[in-house]
């Protein structure tokens, strides 16, 4: 081999296109939940999956038209959203606040921890007729038992963000002189953030699965009692409609937070990238 050929630079391979492949995947993710959809409805309509214990998917589509023109859903989606929001608002506020007691310091973990701990041991179910002695049946215990479940996410994740900022930066804070409120609005919020948004997001989710056992205690209105109301009459397509909405508000919800979640960190980009 001459000089010249060792010289010669070497050709790297060229990049394949990574477009045309992302598009082949993306469209993969779909082939599973299509093929399930297209046997749902054969199984149906060959008479293998009866009526009566799962209504077929033209049947849920239809009824959901039907819904929705008559106005049912709108209704239903807007009370459960109006009791959704406010738990959440209560909830996050409780959970947040007691977080930062119990985190900024032991007096405060011995006397918020052990009471909270105790708290998120208890079933739902059993809190409801306490919940109906002291609240009545109105909107009061459907919006304070999704709150009770909202605070726990937050929460738990609250503290862990704050026991779990760097100590290192105490130390820096100390060097720079600044005061308990500078270092904790300078260094302790902001280094628990990435954890207080994962507890938001387990936090929305939460508060839908919340909310169906919520909307069991007399209530009139609300997906939770289109849901009850359709089992009483083998409903199957008002059930699975009902859900199907649970599970896109929860999906919409979710995608709000991770849009907060890239702007509020968006100084960890560069790590990510």
């Amino acid at each position: 081999m001459s000089v010249v050929e060792l010289a010669r630079p070497v050709e790297k391979p060229r990049a394949t296109p990574k477009g045309p492949r992302r598009r082949v995947t993306a469209w993969h993710r779909w082939l599973s939940p299509l093929a399930l959809l297209a046997i749902w409805q054969i199984a149906s309509a060959s008479g293998l999956l009866p009526e009566r214990l799962l209504a077929a998917p033209a049947t849920i589509a239809a009824t959901a038209v039907d819904l929705t023109q008559a106005g049912t859903l709108h209704t239903a989606i807007g009370v459960s959203l109006q009791r959704v929001l406010i738990g959440f608002a209560i909830g996050g506020l409780a959970g947040i606040l007691l977080a930062t007691v119990a985190g900024l310091s032991r007096a405060g973990e011995n006397a918020v921890d052990p009471i909270m701990q105790m708290l998120r041991a208890l079933p739902f179910f059993g809190l409801i007729p306490l919940f109906i002695l002291w609240f009545g049946i109105g909107e009061e215990p459907k919006i304070l038992l999704v709150a009770l479940a909202v605070s726990f996410p937050l929460y738990l994740n609250t503290f862990s963000g704050i026991r779990g900022v760097d100590g290192k930066l105490a130390e820096v804070a100390k060097t720079l002189r600044l005061s308990r409120g500078q270092l904790i609005r300078h260094i302790v919020l902001p280094g628990a953030l990435p954890q207080t948004l994962v507890g938001l997001r387990q936090a929305l989710g939460v508060a839908w699965l919340a909310l169906i056992v919520a909307e069991q205690v007399n209530a009139t209105t609300g997906l939770g009692y289109m849901i009850n109301d359709a089992r009483e009459f083998l409903r199957t397509d008002v059930i699975v409609v009902g859900l199907l909405v649970y599970s896109a508000l929860g999906l919409l919800t979710d995608s709000l937070v991770r849009l907060l979640e890239r702007r509020a960190l968006a100084w960890r980009r560069g790590f990510l990238a």
